[in-house]
This record gives structure tokens, C-alpha cells and sequence, in this order.
């Protein structure tokens, strides 16, 4: 048995009958071909041998198990020898120390074979034990690389989630570590991308480059195929469009300017815009800044009916108050599935917290009317909160939403939004109506109107472009559409007004 001292390694290769097998070895380094398990396994067969890799602790990394002497591998993995040599009856042995990244001892490459080693098979252990070192390292690299990747995702996720539930003062502090700046804007935009999900990790490592890392993209946690981009003030439109004008396959769709407050609304701007540039040649779309109900009300006795109906909530603490109502927002709009995803909580979460407004406002969310009232409610609540309102006197009555719904700037908008559909013979305009009445559920439409569920499905889907709006997805379209209705009387208002106005001093619990 030899050995031989850390130090003493050659390093240079001479001679023509190295260069073939030099060639091969340095193919092992190109990026298509950097395996360590593919290097030992060429070793081996290059030596006309066996070869084994293992670490420290003695677990095989690559090639074959081979037996071993514990105290000269102790010697290796310790540093106290860099190489050695053993004879064995029928049996040659080279074994070189390895390098391991992030840790002071160190790896063994053993290579075994029947003849002894002469001068160019120990070149070759040699320089093969080089090229596992430069490997090992580089693969740590890339891990180390992958877990930063990995942990900033995370944390724009987390800003992100932030946003959705309005606490802006941590999303900043959070933000201003790793990005500064970058939430200092009293204004921002929400993008969304749509791809393949095989191909969003390089999509948004797109949207990155083409910001500058000048706005928060993430991954979005409900949808696959989806990347999420809050840009400050819409400085990145341009260059996410520009984007998807190189990505064919993708679609953007982008938000109106909303409050960092307002992320969650812009959210649900940016999806429903999606909707509409799937139908569109450019494949983008910007959210219509058209007139939304809450615009045609009287915005102080908005303001007076949707602090009224939010009291039952006024006795919780604050932020459970503001979780509460943050929750069901987005669960208005998306799945509890979905909106779970986005907050970073469980479905099961978001259901109790919804079902404890339920219960506190006398709603019931499988009613439609209800969620497009309570919809209307949180939406004001963010919008008025912004602006300044003017007093009302002590003595007037408390509003109501017939109040609300009864302005003439209002009945004037559902009249003609809703008159869309009248030049369709099919009466899409009463299917709708009734499939509304009916939750949203096809199969009891069906019952009432005597036709097949799919029949309304496909009146409900046709009435998509003509109104402009989606429908089959819950979400802010389909309740402007539904307080149409109820601006024209065509519908029932909810019991939870009602409710709400019988009672308005009676304490509830939840």
C-alpha cells in the first residue's frame, strides 16, 4: 500500500496517447454533459475497471460499491493523505481525495481493476478526480443558485399576499429590503400573463428582465399557466406588452391604476381582462374603465348604507375586522380554492371566515343578489374610504338600497346595459334573469325554463360578448350585471338588507 501527501497531485498531462482520452474527459465539462454519475461511470470503463464515488460519511454517489479500508479512507476523507495506491490478490486499487463544496472533509474516488495501474490509467484517475471536484462545485452552485431562486419567489409571493389583504405598511417593509422603492407609489397597475405552465418559469424570468426588476412578479399560486405583475404607476406596460408580442402562445391582460390598497380589485381587473384578449388579435387587453354602479349613487349615502350594513363587524378588533373582509372580497371573486392560494391559507380558512360574515351580516352567499350586494359594500368600502364625504345630517333616516338603486343615472345605465340582449331571439335576457334567481345554477334554470342546462349554459355564454362582461366566472362582471337587474326591479333584493334594516340595533354574534 502507498500514499501519497495533499499537495503532491500532478496536474499536467503529456504525451499523445493522453490526448483521445484528455478529449473525452474534457466533453464531461460542456453544460449538456456535466453528470458526475456519467464521469465515474466513463472512468470505470476507460481504466477497463470499476469506479465508485462516495462522500464522507461513506454513502455512494456514483458507479459501483467497492470494499474499501476504513482507516486509509479516514486518511483521505481528513485531508492526511491526497491519493493511495493498494495491491490486492487479483485486485488494484487507486483512490483519490475529493473536494466537497460546503463542508471541510471530504470524498473519496475509488477505482478498482485486475491489472496493475500503469502511467496512463493513473493519469486518468487523476484528472477524472479533478473534473468530479470542478462538477460537485458547479452542481452546489447551481443548488445554491436555485435555493436563492427559490427564496425570493417566496418573497414576492409574500409581498404580494400583503397587498391582497391591504396591509401596504408591511409589504413596503418587506419590499424595501431586497427592493427599494419599489412599493413607494401611492398608485400601481396589475398585469397578467397567461402561457403554458411548462413554460411560466422562463416567462416570468421574462417579465423580470423587461422591468428591471422595477416591479413585484410572481408566480401565481392558483393558476398554473399564470404570472402575476404589480407594476408602480403602469411604468412596465409598455415592456410586458412588447413581451407577449414576442411570446406567441401568451395573453396580458392589465388592471386600470388602483391604490396599493386596491391590489385585490386590480386583481380581478387584470383576470377579467384576460378574458377579453383571448378574443382579441393582439392577444392583450387593458380593463375597460367603464361606468361602474357605485359611480351612479349618491357617494355620502353610499357611504351612510355601506357603514350601516358593515356595523355588525364594527365590534371586532381591527385586524381581524380587516381580515375578515379582505377574505371575502377575493373569495367573492374567485373560488375559495383559488383565493386560499392567493392568501397563502387554507380553503377551509377562507370558508369559516366567509361563512362568519355570512353570519354577522345575515347573507346568504349561495344567493346571487346577496353576494352582488355585499360585493358592492367591500368594493365601496375601499373606494369611499379614499375620499372625503359630506355630512349628513343626524336627523336623516338611514339609507336603504332601494334608495341606492332608485337614482335615475342608475336605472338609466342597467336599462341599456341589460337592452343589449333584446335583439337575440333566443330571449337571452330572461334566461339570464332566471338563471341569476337560480344561483347561477344551470340545472334548476333548466327545470324553470323547460329547456337542457346546456341550452342556458350556451344563452349565458352568448350573452358574455354582448354585455362585454364574463358571467359563468363569479366575479365583479357578473355582479354589475346582476345590480342591473336589481336596479330595474327584475329581481328580489336580498334578505340581508332587509334584515339588517328590521333590526339595526340588535347585537349579532359570529
Amino acid at each position: 500500500m502507498a500514499g501519497r501527501k495533499d499537495g503532491d497531485r500532478p496536474t499536467q498531462v503529456t504525451g499523445a496517447d493522453s490526448s483521445a482520452w484528455a478529449q473525452e474527459l474534457l466533453e464531461h465539462l460542456r453544460p449538456s454533459g456535466r453528470d458526475v454519475r456519467r464521469v465515474v461511470a466513463w472512468l470505470a470503463d476507460a481504466v477497463q475497471g470499476t469506479a465508485c464515488l462516495q462522500d464522507h460519511t461513506g454513502h455512494l454517489l456514483a458507479g459501483t460499491t467497492t470494499p474499501l479500508q476504513e482507516n486509509l479512507v479516514a486518511d483521505l476523507v481528513n485531508g492526511r493523505l491526497a491519493s493511495a495506491a493498494w495491491d490486492d490478490t487479483g485486485r488494484h486499487l487507486r483512490l483519490v481525495r475529493v473536494a466537497q463544496p460546503q463542508s471541510a472533509a471530504a470524498g473519496v474516488l475509488a477505482v478498482s481493476r485486475a491489472a496493475p495501474f500503469d502511467r496512463r490509467t493513473a493519469d486518468i484517475v487523476t484528472h477524472t478526480a479533478q473534473v468530479v471536484e470542478l462538477l460537485l462545485r458547479a452542481r452546489e452552485s447551481t443548488a445554491a443558485g436555485r435555493r436563492l431562486e427559490r427564496a425570493t419567489s417566496d418573497l414576492r409571493l409574500a409581498i404580494l399576499q400583503l397587498l391582497m389583504v391591504e396591509d401596504t405598511v408591511s409589504a413596503r417593509r418587506v419590499a424595501a429590503g431586497l427592493w427599494p422603492g419599489l412599493l413607494d407609489t401611492d398608485s400601481a397597475c396589475v398585469y397578467v400573463i397567461e402561457g403554458c405552465a411548462e413554460e411560466r418559469d422562463r416567462i416570468a424570468e421574462d417579465c423580470l428582465d423587461a422591468t428591471e426588476e422595477q416591479a413585484l412578479v410572481v408566480r401565481c399560486p392558483a393558476v398554473d399557466a399564470h404570472v402575476i405583475v404589480v407594476t408602480p404607476r403602469d411604468a412596465a406596460a409598455d415592456q410586458l406588452r412588447s413581451l407577449v408580442v414576442r411570446r406567441p402562445g401568451t395573453i396580458l391582460g392589465g388592471s386600470a391604476p388602483n391604490t396599493l390598497a386596491r391590489t385585490a380589485t386590480a386583481y380581478g381587473q387584470a383576470v377579467s381582462a384576460l378574458a377579453v384578449a383571448r378574443f382579441r388579435p393582439d392577444k392583450q387587453a387593458v380593463y375597460a374603465e367603464r361606468t361602474h354602479p357605485e359611480r351612479l349613487m349618491d357617494p355620502a349615502v353610499l357611504h351612510r348604507w355601506t357603514a350601516d350594513v358593515l356595523r355588525p363587524l364594527d365590534t371586532l378588533a381591527h385586524h381581524t375586522r380587516a381580515e375578515l373582509l379582505a377574505t371575502t372580497r377575493l373569495g367573492l371573486e374567485f373560488t375559495a380554492v383559488n383565493a386560499a392560494k392567493v392568501l397563502g391559507v387554507s380553503r377551509n380558512t377562507v370558508r369559516a371566515r366567509m361563512e362568519r360574515v355570512e353570519t354577522l351580516l345575515r347573507a346568504d352567499f349561495s344567493d346571487l343578489t346577496a353576494r352582488a350586494v355585499v360585493h358592492l359594500v367591500l368594493n365601496a368600502q375601499i373606494g369611499l374610504a379614499e375620499q372625503a364625504h359630506p355630512a349628513v345630517a343626524n336627523d336623516t333616516a338611514q339609507p336603504r338600497l332601494a334608495d341606492l338603486l332608485a337614482g335615475p343615472a342608475l336605472h338609466t345605465w342597467a336599462g341599456d346595459l341589460l337592452a343589449r340582449l333584446d335583439a337575440d331571439a333566443r330571449d337571452l335576457r330572461r334566461t339570464l334573469r332566471t338563471w341569476i334567481a337560480a344561483g347561477g345554477n344551470a340545472e334548476r334554470t333548466a327545470q324553470t325554463l323547460g329547456v337542457h342546462a346546456q341550452t342556458v349554459r350556451e344563452h349565458v355564454r352568448s350573452a358574455e360578448p354582448v354585455l362585454e362582461r364574463q358571467l359563468l366566472a363569479a366575479g365583479s362582471d357578473l355582479y354589475e350585471v346582476v345590480l342591473a337587474h336589481l336596479a330595474l326591479g327584475d329581481l328580489d333584493q336580498p334578505a340581508l338588507c332587509r334584515a339588517n334594516r328590521d333590526h339595526p340595533d340588535r347585537p349579532v354574534h359570529g
